[in-house]
């Protein structure tokens, strides 16, 4: 599937700068977002909606401690064919506890993650897709968390 570029102004920029790290927890967030850049709301509003629509932006939503909340997240990898990837992708994807799915090189080349509220949950979402699939899958729960969140710098 080929991807095309997103071509980025300067407000674009600004918005994905500012949202990462610091979006605001009020009534009227794209309202707080357009006063600190210097935008009005509706703007910042159509903005983020062309940039969601260009899959500039997956999703806009917290990072929630699943260890601090009583619940059990891991990172699994997949052995999935690549006449499969797609079909694959889209069943793994229907599952609300995946936050991240993607592609690498490599034998085992899907990997996602998957935060629930219980180990019994997640032991039966990862037999539900070894089942639905007929995919290997290896499950690789965190150990050590080395980094809590990323910020890229967008010029």
């Amino acid at each position: 599937m080929a991807q095309t570029k997103v071509i980025l102004d300067e407000e674009d920029k600004k918005i994905l700068n500012a949202i990462q790290l610091d979006f605001p927890l009020v009534h009227r967030p794209f309202e707080e977002l357009g006063k600190s850049l210097g935008l009005k709301e509706q703007e910042v509003i159509n903005r983020i909606k062309r940039l969601q629509k260009e899959v500039a932006i997956r999703r806009i939503g917290p990072i929630i401690s699943t260890k601090k909340t009583g619940g059990v997240s891991t990172l699994v990898a997949m052995k999935v064919p690549p006449g499969k990837v797609d079909e694959v992708a889209a069943l793994i994807n229907k599952y609300e506890e995946v936050s991240h799915n993607y592609l690498r090189p490599s034998n085992f080349n899907m990997w996602f993650t998957l935060s629930v509220e219980s180990q019994e949950r997640l032991d039966e979402i990862l037999k539900e897709l070894t089942e639905k699939t007929g995919c290997e899958l290896r499950n690789l729960p965190t150990k050590r968390l080395f980094k809590i969140g990323v910020k890229f710098n967008i010029k």
